[in-house]
């Protein structure tokens, strides 16, 4: 472009389009969310009863089943991010997965409500096992693909510049829409399930899935959708990887300032240059008499977000474990409090719906701490969020440390008074002291993850970014089914009784509670392990005096430039910046 007007490129990027975005397009986003979860986190606490007693897994094959199938489920997101960054807009990929995540509910009614599809033995074969894997395996793609998409699809719809903490007031009360409408799964849903047929809770999750998406359809003339990026962002950290590896022997400049970066590039904002990863920059060096293309030479700000993502791996990797505990309170935790008394006066409260105990707080601490902790703290930090999205995911990770050791003593408590007298189990009510604790925990982690992916991602790849919560939570999941198979394996050959710690289905003969201060144990070292990364991390900042201006052309129109592509699923338009001015 030719040198002429010039306007900051933030403004332009993040000009909100009238009568679009916000907290009304939001508001779409959240019930579809709690519709959602209503089902979902209902099923997937009681699931592990399910598979016990409706397709005869035993103890510790119906836990690994649960914790593998939340595993896939979450794993599965990254396909809903790279394809809504690289293919399609957040808008369609959400309608394509949901569609799988409808479909998996029905299949999964229909063979709870028949006999003749349910196995008669602890051997699922045939075309009853095909059923229920193929059953499960759409909801893993579908609520997975909607889960990597959804999250950065309404933080589009918030200007980060100029709407002061707004993108973590959306992610605050997407959590709380979350959990409000697990609270009314994991009591009323479950307690269908358990008492009035497994069939009739699949069928209500059918229903209030569908409706959700009935509600998010609606708030399409409401959202602001982007388009995928030019370049998938996958090639955009190949193009980095390959081009360094081709410049190795090249010699770095002294001044970074010599690195490879355009005047001018209305497609992509500008990022300063860092000195960690200084292997990378060699991407940005330009050879002698090589023509300059994206396979050969990079620039700095398309380096730089090969650095971000590299160092965002070990924050993903620091949160593992934590998400191998929370697979416990869903499984263990669960099977636990069905040999507890459950009973508050004449009500039984099923097992499944012990989770609404976390649930419930953090219903009530939720707003609490969007509305009086985040502005009191912001007035001592100067920080929009009160405190940084790492510091946020550090106190989540203390207090499941603390959730796990009394999980320990609890699980103690608890088998000590079934021997000593099994017709007077100890209270369910002693299994909320940890899962308080724990939900508490997740509440100040998860969201501190989903912002602190969604603002640091480049511009491209932040569906993909966002994403990498759920491969946190996905890995945690699968871990935990490799560390119930491994301390069994384990256990078996070193006890006088040849017995793993959690083999069979009674908790009574188990070791339940040293699984769990194995946990606490493991959960201090990744705290550590977790500050070392966190205080090595270097927060993205934009170049904001040489980076983020764009000349436009002396003969362009400046009261009509064309800036802004908006899709609103097929309608493509250009957007103009009206009246501005020099």
């Amino acid at each position: 472009m030719e040198e002429g007007t010039k306007l900051e490129y933030n403004s332009v990027r993040n000009c909100k389009i009238k009568g679009k975005g916000g907290f009304r397009a939001s508001s779409f986003i959240y019930g579809f969310v709690g519709l959602d979860n209503i089902g979902f986190v209902a099923n997937m606490v009681s699931m592990v009863l399910y598979l016990s007693f409706k397709m005869h897994f035993d103890l510790s094959g119906s836990a690994n089943t649960v914790t593998n199938l939340l595993g896939s489920t979450y794993l599965l997101s990254i396909i809903g991010g790279f394809i809504s960054d690289t293919y399609l807009n957040r808008f369609n990929t959400i309608i394509i997965f949901g569609t799988a995540e409808i479909l998996a509910w029905a299949l999964m009614t229909i063979q709870a409500r028949y006999s003749i599809l349910q196995p008669k033995s602890n051997s699922l074969e045939g075309g009853i096992a095909v059923l229920f894997y193929v059953s499960v395996c759409l909801l893993a793609l579908g609520t997975g693909g909607v889960r990597g998409a959804l999250p950065a699809l309404g933080a589009d719809q918030f200007d980060e510049n100029n709407s002061k903490g707004a993108v973590g007031k959306y992610f605050n009360w997407l959590l709380l829409s979350s959990v409000s409408g697990s609270a009314i799964g994991v009591t009323i849903i479950v307690w269908i399930s358990t008492n009035k047929g497994w069939w009739m809770g699949f069928l209500i999750s059918f229903g209030t899935t569908f409706i959700g998406f009935i509600i998010f359809i609606f708030g399409k003339p409401f959202y602001q959708l982007q388009l995928p990026a030019q370049t998938p962002p996958l090639t955009r950290i190949l193009q980095v990887i390959v081009t360094a590896i081709r410049n190795r022997k090249l010699q770095l400049p002294d001044n970074p300032q010599q690195l490879y970066e355009k005047d001018s590039d209305s497609s992509d904002p500008k990022i300063a240059h860092t000195n960690q990863f200084r292997c990378l920059d060699k991407a940005a060096v330009v050879p002698k008499s090589v023509e300059i293309t994206e396979w050969r030479v990079c620039t700095v700000s398309k380096v730089e977000e090969v650095k971000i993502v590299t160092r965002m791996l070990p924050i993903i990797g620091s949160t593992i474990i934590m998400n191998t505990c929370l697979a416990q309170l869903q499984t263990f935790s669960v099977q636990q409090g069905y040999r507890m008394n459950r009973h508050f006066g004449s009500f039984e409260v099923p097992a499944p719906s012990v989770p609404v105990i976390p649930l419930l707080f953090m219903c009530i601490l939720i707003p609490i701490y969007d509305l009086l902790f985040v502005p009191f703290a912001r007035k001592i930090t100067n920080h929009p969020s009160g405190i940084t999205q790492l510091q946020r995911v550090g106190v989540g990770l203390v207090l499941s440390i603390i959730s796990m050791g009394i999980a320990a003593l609890v699980e103690i408590k608890r088998k000590t008074q079934s021997l000593k007298n099994p017709l007077q189990p100890l209270h369910v009510f002693w299994l909320s002291i940890q899962y308080a604790i724990f939900g508490i925990a997740d509440m100040f982690t998860l969201v501190g993850m989903l912002e602190f992916f969604y603002k640091e991602a480049p511009v491209g790849m932040r569906s993909l970014s966002t994403s990498f919560t759920w491969i946190s939570l996905s890995f945690g999941y699968f871990l935990s089914s490799a560390f119930v198979d491994i301390i069994n394996s384990v256990t078996k050959r070193v006890s006088s009784s040849k017995k793993g710690w959690l083999d069979g289905q009674d908790l009574d003969q188990n070791n339940l509670q040293l699984f769990y201060w194995f946990l606490a144990i493991l959960s201090c070292l990744n705290f550590i392990n977790y500050i070392y990364w966190a205080c090595w991390y270097k927060y993205k900042s934009d170049d904001q005096t040489s980076a983020n201006d764009i000349v436009l052309p002396k003969s362009a129109s400046v009261s009509r430039v064309p800036f802004l592509k908006v899709d609103h699923e097929n309608d493509v338009t250009l957007q103009g910046l009206e009246d501005h001015n020099n």
